[in-house]
């Protein structure tokens, strides 16, 4: 299947609603819960690992490609500023906060009236090497998804010993 921007930026124009919806007015406990371990993300990491993606990755890099190319390296990315950026923040103001910043990026993605041409433009990421901005917007997308699978497992994992034998048919519970 080949990248559709239309159906990328549909895709990222409804992940502030399903994570508010999913988390919003649940108990606080599951907001910090490490279930997977004391390194991993409970769903408050992820949120506001998803604000700090939209303030300092996705649309930088972006105009990094569009601007200047590969001839300036993306910022390293700090996939766990959240810990201390948002100390003390509330979910709910976390979950306001991405969907304001989501409006705003999506709203300067539409605003670029990106063609075919301007897909094909290349980046350097400090890892990866050459990535084209087609690329960047579908990792958007997927980086959103593979999130928004990982609150759901979390939060499925604290029904583990819950639900009995029936834990063999899930296996979300088993990952």
């Amino acid at each position: 299947m080949s990248f559709d921007l239309a159906e990328a930026l549909d895709f990222l124009e409804r992940t502030p609603a399903v994570l508010d919806r999913l988390l919003r007015g649940t108990n606080p406990d599951w907001h910090t819960a490490r279930v997977e371990g004391p390194e991993t993300f409970a769903p408050w990491d992820v949120v506001g690992h998803l604000v700090h993606g939209e303030e300092t990755d996705w649309i930088p890099r972006a105009r990094i490609v569009l601007e200047q190319g590969e001839s300036r390296p993306f910022d390293k990315y700090d996939r766990f500023a959240q810990a201390t950026r948002f100390a003390g923040w509330s979910l709910d103001a976390l979950l306001d906060r991405f969907a304001e910043l989501r409006r705003e990026n999506l709203a300067t993605v539409r605003a670029w009236r990106l063609t075919e041409e301007m897909l094909d433009r290349r980046g350097r990421h400090p890892e990866l090497g050459a990535v084209d901005l087609r690329q960047l917007l579908a990792t958007w997308v997927a980086h959103d998804l593979n999130h928004l699978a990982q609150i759901s497992r979390v939060l499925a994992k604290r029904h583990t010993e819950d639900v009995g034998p029936w834990r063999v048919y899930l296996s979300v519970l088993n990952r």
